[in-house]
């Protein structure tokens, strides 16, 4: 076959692997609908928050008119909405009230005694002039989770409330917390338990995560003989897998439409955690706090209560992203002309466009703030660094401005190939020592760890042998932590290892080494 002819077959596989990859990352897929997904559910938590604001933007500016359009789009799905604050909800109920929402309203206690009276005073006096639309309160939300208030203390407060209005008074917590201190079910009007089981010490993966809410309503239901409110359950749709509890907008449909069904069926009062996706929250709890909206931050639907649900709903502009890393690369590399670049061109260029359009994407999701946009940016560089110079090395020009490119990225190859055994060992000892709330960069190092292993450079031996050790120092705690369930983790154990193989057949030879070489010679 004609060299042009293996090179145009090659580069039409890699286009349909290219489109076949986003496809099956975003194609729509179909599940049964919740039950009563055409009338109205019991109840979502709402903050009124706009995309790009935060309940720590100082001064908070809560606008009217953000809380009047999203109570008309959440009056059509739900009876009623839950809230964490009083503070800047004060025009709320009658929004409500002319929707025909009912909700229960939260006061935020923490450690600061002054912001916590506030808030106490705050939901009495809501809660009293809005007899109709109140129909419930709730005392604090986690704050014995968080450490933040003594059970005693937090039984006082329940009590002061309980004497100040006519409503049911309740406080929120995760259900392990309320087992741990027993004191505070006596105080309550009925019990308000988070069910979260991505988020439980042992997590549970989606195929037993309804089988382990039941587990838990039941127990509750044996220890009380009060009501048991589901205060928030639901499942994030982004962010980095515990064990086998992976985030996906799938397999927060299958969670929330499967809750539903068993709330239906054992007539459970619930609250789905979260109206809105909260982008803010991915500063305090990673990735995955900004994603269990059943609307995205914009407001837009995300599938999850009807209809067809896809992880990746934009995927054709990533397909699109990718198709112009390709196209750039094969224009960076130019016509083929060595034995094999024919097909390994196409090959390696459409594995480059690959990854770093998974690394751009996962970048969107993952970046908090500046500084990490800038961290993200910098792996991106580093790809594209280590593409142009394995491109230019398999298909290596003779004149022009092709060859002196590839003879400046050479000579700087162990560079490229440091930063990225730097970026990979510091990487993994976050994984290994502070790895709750960080996601699993695999994407952004897959490239630099097979481009070395194909081509590898000479570098310094001690710095690089040290980095090659440090990742493999860090493989075995990090399975054990994750478990051998937990696929991301799986994937970056094998990106690590293969980077771990580049940093260690790229190690040059020390001066000792080549005088016993000579020497035997």
């Amino acid at each position: 076959m004609p060299t042009f002819s293996r090179y145009l077959l090659a580069l039409l596989c890699v286009l349909a692997a290219l489109a076949g990859l986003w496809y099956s990352l975003g194609r729509d897929q179909h599940l049964a609908a919740a039950p009563q997904a055409g009338t109205r559910l019991q109840c979502t938590s709402y903050s009124p928050f706009d995309h790009d604001q935060s309940p720590f933007d100082l001064p908070l500016e809560i606008r009217r008119e953000r809380m009047e359009a999203d109570v008309a789009l959440l009056a059509e799905r739900f009876d009623c909405l839950r809230t964490y604050s009083v503070t800047g909800l004060e025009a709320l109920p009658d929004i409500a009230r002319q929707h025909g929402m009912r909700l229960m309203i939260g006061a935020w206690v923490s450690r600061d005694t002054k912001a916590t009276r506030e808030e106490i005073e705050g939901l009495v006096r809501t809660a009293n002039a809005h007899p109709d639309v109140v129909e419930a309160v709730i005392v604090g939300n986690e704050a014995l989770l968080r450490r933040e208030i003594s059970a005693r203390r937090l039984v006082a407060l329940i009590e002061e409330v309980k004497s100040r209005v006519a409503q049911p008074v309740t406080y929120a917590d995760v259900w392990e917390f309320w087992l741990r201190h027993p004191q505070v079910g006596p105080a309550v009007d009925f019990v308000t338990i988070h069910l979260l089981p991505y988020w439980e010490d042992d997590p549970t993966g989606i195929d037993a995560a309804l089988a382990q809410v039941e587990k838990v309503h039941a127990r509750f239901e044996r220890l009380y003989s009060k009501p048991i409110f589901v205060g928030e359950t639901g499942w994030p749709s982004q962010g980095r897998q515990r064990e086998d509890a992976l985030p996906s907008r799938v397999n927060e449909a299958r969670f929330i439409r499967g809750f539903i069904d068993l709330a239906e069926q054992h007539r459970w009062q619930y609250n789905l955690i979260e109206a809105f996706d909260q982008p803010w929250k991915r500063i305090s709890e990673g990735t995955v706090g900004g994603y269990w909206g059943l609307f995205d931050a914009h407001r837009q639907d995300k599938g999850i209560l009807a209809g067809p649900v896809s992880n990746l709903p934009d995927w054709p502009r990533w397909l699109a992203v990718s198709g112009l890393l390709l196209i750039a690369g094969l224009a960076l590399a130019g016509r083929p002309h060595r034995p094999g670049a024919d097909w390994q061109l196409p090959l390696l260029t459409g594995l480059g466009a690959a990854s770093l359009g998974l690394w751009l994407q996962q970048t969107t999701l993952d970046s908090r703030h500046l500084g990490e946009w800038l961290w993200h940016g910098a792996l991106a560089v580093l790809n594209l660094l280590v593409a142009a110079r394995l491109l230019l090395a398999v298909n290596p020009a003779e004149h022009g401005w092709r060859a002196r490119l590839g003879r400046w990225l050479e000579a700087r190859a162990a560079w490229w190939l440091l930063a990225a055994g730097l970026a990979g060992a510091w990487l993994m000892l976050a994984l290994v020592f502070d790895p709750r709330y960080r996601s699993f960069p695999s994407a952004a190092l897959l490239l630099p760890a097979l481009a070395y292993l194909l081509h590898p450079c000479r570098g310094p031996r001690t710095e690089l042998g040290l980095l090659a050790v440090l990742l493999g120092i860090g493989l075995p705690p990090l399975l054990w932590q994750e478990t051998l369930l937990n696929l991301q983790a799986l994937g970056w154990a094998v990106v690590a290892l293969s980077l771990l193989l580049a940093l260690w057949r790229s190690r040059a030879p020390s001066v000792a080494d080549t005088c016993r070489a000579a020497a035997a010679a």
